[in-house]
């Protein structure tokens, strides 16, 4: 029997690994240069967690969280999104004695099991960023800037900033009733989640993407802002203005998930099918509370990681990062000899070596510094070892040259 992969799961195999690896340090980075720091919480958690903070009537709770009973009669369920369990860690490690805003973030696997469709898989990654203690609209700001940076830097281009103002539980009760009152003409026209959801959470119909053209004339929630809520979105507006991030007012921006307040975005791009969501997040600031913590205003991100990827490869702004600098031949016994102690220094000076293990000729190791895409091949032989030189190639122009054997080092890494 041969054994395959569940549905809705990936190999990311060599090759393909390094664009991750790529990918990971961009996010790293950035977060080191926001001051953001990493937290690693488990895979699983009490399925009470996701249900009280995700929301009960979100797709996530009601249809795709993978769930189970332990040996421990529990009720455990692989994680479907990062913020409730960076939150409940929060609060269980009490960071919110510490005197400033804690600043998170996480890079790992989330699990849901939905339909499968381009660039969407039920065990997906996802790069987040949680930051709790504090209500100031620039940090709502700094968290967005953050997000496009991370794509910016990535190379990926075309990415579109939304933003909208989900406002307060109050704010929100009372847009319910406006809201409801132009949703039950409608009711037979939406589908079936639709129809289920305009009891339970009106808002979320308007997260529906299949009934968007019957909501082209559904009153907007900025227009029931009280004055706290439009005066932190104005903020939030002239905070991205000045930072240079360009952004767009989507008054139908919900997202998918219950605890949001205040700012919710999205960032989109054209290329992966009929679903352009590529990120997002928002503010949740009832949301530690509900956990069982103080209650701590919070804001943060969800960026997923394949999309990303899938799209810089479409874009093909990608680096090869399968290219190594230098594939080393040996040839003659003392030669070959020579290139095992060559390649180590080579590494040990931060170059890409590789070098033959099969015993092959020179023909064929050739041809394998071509699977390679070798920037340089370098040759050795008995001769060229006697006199302390070696062969340099360029293998994108063909010119060959002679340089001092420990002097490789150095000629390589000023042309790569």
């Amino acid at each position: 029997m041969a054994f395959q992969k569940p549905p809705g799961t990936q190999d990311i195999l060599p090759g393909t690994s390094e664009r991750w690896q790529h990918v990971e340090r961009i996010a790293r980075d950035i977060c080191r240069r926001y001051n953001f720091r990493e937290i690693r919480t488990p895979i699983f958690e009490s399925t009470e967690l996701f249900q009280r903070g995700v929301g009960e009537t979100t797709d996530i709770v009601e249809k795709e969280m993978y769930t189970f009973t332990d040996r421990g009669n529990r009720s455990v369920t692989l994680r479907p999104e990062g913020t409730a369990g960076v939150v409940r860690s929060y609060v269980e490690n009490k960071l919110y004695g510490e005197p400033d805003v804690s600043k998170l973030y996480y890079i790992g696997p989330m699990f849901r099991y939905e339909r499968q469709q381009a660039g969407r898989y039920r065990q997906f990654h996802q790069f987040g960023v949680e930051a709790l203690g504090a209500v100031d609209p620039a940090l709502d700001a700094e968290v967005i800037a953050l997000g496009y940076s991370f794509y910016t830097e990535a190379g990926l281009e075309g990415v579109r900033v939304e933003i909208n103002s989900v406002g307060t539980p109050s704010v929100r009760a009372a847009f319910r009733e406006r809201l409801l009152a132009f949703l039950e003409p409608k009711h037979e026209l939406l589908c079936k989640d639709c129809q289920s959801r305009i009891d339970r959470n009106p808002l979320r119909v308007l997260d529906c993407k299949t009934d968007q053209k019957h909501f082209e004339d559904a009153p907007s929630i900025l227009d029931s802002l009280d004055e706290e809520c439009s005066t932190h979105f104005n903020k939030l507006q002239a905070y991205l203005s000045d930072m240079g991030i360009p952004y767009e007012i989507n008054p139908r921006l919900v997202r998918g998930l219950d605890y949001y307040t205040h700012t919710a975005f999205e960032y989109k791009r054209e290329g992966i099918g009929a679903i352009d969501t590529i990120g997002g997040g928002g503010r949740y600031n009832g949301l530690v509370a509900e956990i069982g913590g103080p209650d701590q205003p919070g804001i943060g991100l969800g960026l997923g990681l394949e999309r990303t990827i899938m799209l810089l490869e479409q874009q093909a702004e990608q680096a090869n990062d399968s290219q190594i600098d230098v594939y080393v031949v040996g040839l003659g016994e003392a030669a070959e000899r020579e290139t095992a102690r060559l390649v180590y220094e080579l590494r040990r000076a931060g170059i890409r070596a590789e070098r033959d293990y099969l015993g092959r000729k020179m023909k064929a190791q050739m041809k394998s510094a071509d699977r390679f895409q070798a920037r340089f091949t370098a040759i050795l032989g008995d001769d060229e070892l006697a006199k302390g030189e070696i062969g340099l190639k360029d293998m994108a122009n063909g010119e060959q040259k002679l340089v001092p054997l420990n002097e490789l080092a150095r000629e390589i890494k000023q042309s790569v």
